[in-house]
């Protein structure tokens, strides 16, 4: 009875992470520029997060130093626990004139972090297209945009934050950058998607714990009634 209780518990365990994995889809599926989970078991019923990063729909927000990335790869930022790489172009200019992300991270370009002197009040910051910086059509750095080989070695960490697993010198120049000033790439979760995902989730989570409760009735009638005199 062991080997047949031991089945529907794997079962629902997997279909637990499952869940686990839909849940935290919904709940970021109005983040800037999150890709969501989707969760695979191997031979040995090892879990497996594989990671979408197809792209996410676009929108227009108005401020020029938002960018959104139309193309493959993933913007740099300088963080307190290292470098981190993010889909999400959601920056501006802090006190000290640096561009930095949503957590007040310095956004890094080819020459370091992007440090921008605004002292005239008409003069103008803009991105283009191809993630270069403009002060009043003047270039004075581009945005430091990187892709890997080996995507499965990025792993989330926080704060839509990924950080790479392997050796940083993988990091490969994408073979083109395209992108959207004034705009952000939204969450790739598909709600209606997702809500369907949790629905056949849950019923098969249900249907093992129905089979789990069935074999304790079992177990339990066997303990109780086998050898008692009749």
């Amino acid at each position: 009875m062991i080997l047949e209780m031991t089945r529907p518990t794997q079962g629902g365990l997997r279909q637990e992470r499952k869940l686990e994995a839909v849940a935290n889809n919904l709940a970021n599926a109005s983040t800037v520029g999150f890709k969501k989970d989707i969760v695979s078991f191997d031979k040995e019923f090892k879990a497996r997060v594989n990671r979408d990063f197809s792209q996410g729909d676009v929108r227009y927000t108005n401020n020029p130093l938002d960018f959104a990335l139309e193309t493959e790869g993933f913007f740099k930022v300088e963080t307190p626990d290292g470098i981190r790489y993010t889909r999400n172009g959601n920056f501006s200019l802090n006190n000290e004139g640096l561009l930095v992300d949503k957590n007040g991270n310095p956004v890094l370009g080819q020459g370091g972090a992007i440090a921008i002197e605004t002292n005239e009040v008409n003069e103008t910051v803009e991105i283009n297209v191809i993630g270069q910086i403009e002060v009043n059509n003047v270039v004075v750095d581009t945005l430091d945009i990187v892709t890997f080989a080996d995507r499965d070695k990025l792993q989330k960490d926080g704060k839509n934050l990924f950080s790479y697993t392997g050796d940083t010198a993988d990091e490969l120049q994408p073979e083109r950058v395209r992108g959207r000033a004034g705009a952000l790439e939204q969450s790739n979760v598909q709600v209606v998607d997702e809500m369907v995902r949790m629905i056949d989730y849950q019923k098969m989570f249900e249907m093992y714990t129905k089979s789990m409760k069935t074999f304790d009735e079992v177990d339990s009638k066997a303990i109780n009634e086998v050898g008692q005199v009749t």
